[in-house]
């Protein structure tokens, strides 16, 4: 059972939508995950659920729609359409992106973003220039090196480390983190953070004074 203060386990599908417009009322919090169409998103997505939530396909590129997903009533994931893959028609390529861009930019509830990368073939260009979005709009990042179990630990943590020094020069609030869908690497790092985005951070109490007030 996963340690969290939210039950992710309770996720249920709300919507499929083309765009913003056709999406539940931009209220409460939003937390959205984005990565190339091959990263794995859905994967994770299933894996932090407990459920078979978000479709996977040995087609990468399937995600043409955004895919909301309800925690409670002020709570969402959100599934943004994979970006990146080749084999895409232009003009489909064009039209994710479109509604992509729409969301990032004019979606007030956002309040974290989970990119999703191969831990093989981190920080793409695309990759790259979503986190540099994210930055400059001050919304923080949680960047997920996912497939972590294709590789041995130390050149894992390795990999880990290199990214973590590429983006720390963009001065932005940003996670990185090994994933594994597969293993479970890394998901009670990943609830904690969305935890904290969905409910604030646990804030540390004060001791206990043993002295009895004055009178």
């Amino acid at each position: 059972m996963l340690k969290s203060r939210i039950k992710y386990n309770t996720a249920s599908f709300v919507t499929s939508a083309p765009d913003i417009s056709r999406l539940p009322a931009d209220t409460g919090i939003e937390v959205a995950f984005a990565g190339r169409s091959n990263a794995g998103k859905s994967s994770a997505l299933n894996t932090l659920t407990d459920q078979k939530l978000a479709r996977t396909s040995k087609t990468p590129g399937r995600t043409q729609l955004i895919n909301t997903f309800e925690l409670d009533a002020d709570k969402r994931l959100i599934d943004l359409p994979g970006y990146g893959f080749a084999k895409v028609p232009i003009e489909m390529k064009k039209k994710w992106q479109k509604s992509l861009g729409e969301y990032l930019q004019k979606r007030q509830s956002l309040k974290g973003i989970v990119v999703l990368m191969d831990i093989r073939h981190p920080l793409k260009d695309l990759d790259r220039d979503l986190i540099d979005w994210a930055v400059g709009s001050e919304i923080p990042v949680l960047a997920l090196l996912t497939k972590a179990d294709k590789l041995k630990q130390g050149a894992r943590k390795a990999q880990v480390l290199q990214v973590r020094r590429e983006l720390s020069s963009l001065d932005g609030d940003i996670t990185v983190h090994a994933f594994s869908s597969l293993k479970g690497t890394g998901l009670l790092e990943v609830a904690k953070k969305l935890d904290e985005w969905f409910l604030g951070p646990i804030e540390a109490q004060a001791p206990e004074s043993d002295e009895q007030p004055e009178d």
